[in-house]
């Protein structure tokens, strides 16, 4: 997954569980350090394991789920595949982390590229036999407006604090009559706030990130110029499947 202070496309996504322990100390990012890349993240990525979180300015923090992103696609992954089977184009994976689903879908035929500001990630998806980019999702990306299928998975909705102009970005990339597949909060949210990448060394700059429910994202997407064509809940996770009328 990847994000950037501005919104780039690292595929992260908090766990559901939220840990209200007390702020611990942890030692000052570099003032000029990049979220994503220069805090555990991409330690985490390249270990395969966490822990890892995400902490808000509260002291509060969310589980980051690095070992099922780590992992092959399971559960409710096997429904963005299909989904993306038969689209008349590739498909875009937008903080594609470290690769799994960039990977199943070239494993299934989908031509697939992924998105990730994090080297660890980039390479990680190699390592996979998967193609990926080393941008944010806000730089300049291969055909732009010609990807049959977009996808903001794993609380990648998140990006850059800002659910309605990375929805305005994301819908932009598709060509007519494509999919955009984005995962949302299971609860109804609508939130942004500051937070950093902890893990058990320390932790990262802070950046804004943002937690939206299917409400919530529907209406950042109508916003915009974007409508439903499905919802969905698998395995404890929540989906809407958007398109540009």
């Amino acid at each position: 997954m990847n994000t950037h202070p501005a919104g780039a496309g690292a595929g992260l996504s908090p766990a559901r569980g939220v840990d209200t322990a007390a702020p611990r100390i942890a030692a000052a990012p570099r003032v000029d350090a990049e979220p994503w890349v220069d805090d555990p993240f991409g330690r985490a990525v390249r270990a395969g394991r966490g822990p890892l979180w995400l902490r808000r300015a509260d002291g509060s923090r969310l589980v980051l789920e690095v070992e099922r992103w780590c992992a092959p696609v399971a559960g409710a992954d096997h429904g963005l595949v299909l989904r993306c089977l038969g689209l008349s184009a590739p498909v875009l994976d937008l903080g594609c982390g470290p690769g799994r689903l960039v990977a199943a879908l070239s494993e299934a035929g989908v031509p697939a590229l992924g998105v990730d500001i994090c080297a660890a990630s980039v390479e990680r998806t190699a390592g996979l036999g998967g193609l990926a980019l080393r941008r944010s999702v806000f730089d300049r990306l291969p055909a732009e407006g010609r990807w049959g299928g977009v996808l903001l998975a794993d609380g990648n909705l998140g990006i850059g604090g800002d659910p309605a102009a990375l929805l305005a970005r994301a819908g932009a990339l598709l060509a007519p009559g494509g999919l955009l597949l984005v995962e949302t909060a299971t609860q109804e949210v609508d939130e942004v706030a500051d937070v950093r990448v902890e893990g058990p060394d320390g932790a990262g700059p802070p950046f804004a990130w943002a937690r939206c429910g299917p409400a919530a994202t529907l209406r950042h997407a109508r916003a915009v110029g974007l409508e439903q064509a499905e919802r969905w809940l698998s395995h404890g996770r929540s989906f809407l499947a958007l398109t540009r009328p």
